[in-house]
């Protein structure tokens, strides 16, 4: 499936999804559920968002709080508190990244955007605060609205709802992240990604995000440190989906995938 020509509209500079983007994940929690993407300090922080830049990343998507299943969330000062220290040290080591906040929280995001210019907010939540969708249109950014439905017919009705709200408050640059691992079944999640193409019928760009998540280790019975090669699999088919971002860990291996993919649709 070739990628639609998308463009997303980040602090004025264009960005294109017609071809695929990887995001790479920078998490400044001591609990996500992959422990190597655990960074805490200023150190770990730029390090971790060098990586990012030199194996081929093309976004930094930076959270806070751990939205893994059964986590219990930190308050928002602490959010708000780690936050400040990671956005402070990727924009001093790699200015001209775009950067992404994995936030469910309206002030948290207009921290981010206002404070340090953060280029994406990256909502788990589907939207449940309606704040959160006046929020991002206020600050004029690109919005990810994730799905928490277990199959694809809820998640396209909530979608087609959920993106009727945010145009009305004049939000203009939507992906919908499909959601894996929120709300669904390990059979559940396989099944939507089976039938991942038809999002397409939105008409917006969509980010998938499956990296080392129990949907693989689990399956394979293995451990979260264990499910690359899963992962690169299921990016692959992401990918001839139609994925045009792809959000995950292990960069490099993403990278490939993406330049394979893209081999692979050139026609003689």
């Amino acid at each position: 499936m070739a990628n639609m020509e998308y463009t997303l509209n980040v602090h004025g500079r264009l960005m294109d999804l017609s071809t695929p983007q990887v995001m790479g994940i920078l998490n400044t929690t001591p609990d996500s559920f992959y422990a190597g993407s655990r960074v805490q300090t200023a150190d770990e922080i730029a390090r971790r968002a060098g990586q990012i830049v030199e194996e081929g990343g093309t976004i930094i998507d930076v959270g806070a709080c751990s939205t893994r299943p059964g986590a219990e969330p930190v308050s928002e000062q602490t959010e708000m508190e780690r936050l400040r220290l990671a956005l402070d040290v990727v924009r001093r080591v790699q200015p001209d990244m775009p950067l992404s906040v994995d936030t469910f929280r309206p002030d948290v995001a207009r921290m981010a955007v206002e404070e340090y210019g953060a280029d994406i907010i990256n909502d788990v939540s589907e939207g449940e605060d309606k704040a959160m969708f006046r929020m991002v249109a206020r600050l004029g950014v690109p919005y990810v609205l994730t799905s928490v439905q277990p199959d694809l017919r809820s998640t396209l009705l909530t979608f087609a709802a959920k993106v009727q709200q945010l145009r009305d408050y004049g939000q203009k640059d939507i992906i919908l992240d499909p959601g894996f691992g929120f709300g669904k079944t390990l059979e559940q999640n396989y099944r939507l990604m089976g039938e991942l193409e038809k999002l397409h019928v939105m008409e917006l760009p969509l980010l998938v995000g499956i990296s080392r998540k129990s949907m693989i280790w689990k399956y394979l019975e293995v451990t979260p440190a264990e499910a690359l090669n899963g992962t690169t699999v299921l990016n692959t088919i992401a990918l001839m989906k139609g994925a045009a971002i792809l959000r995950v860990h292990d960069v490099k291996e993403a990278v490939e995938c993406c330049k394979i993919k893209e081999a692979s649709d050139c026609k003689s």
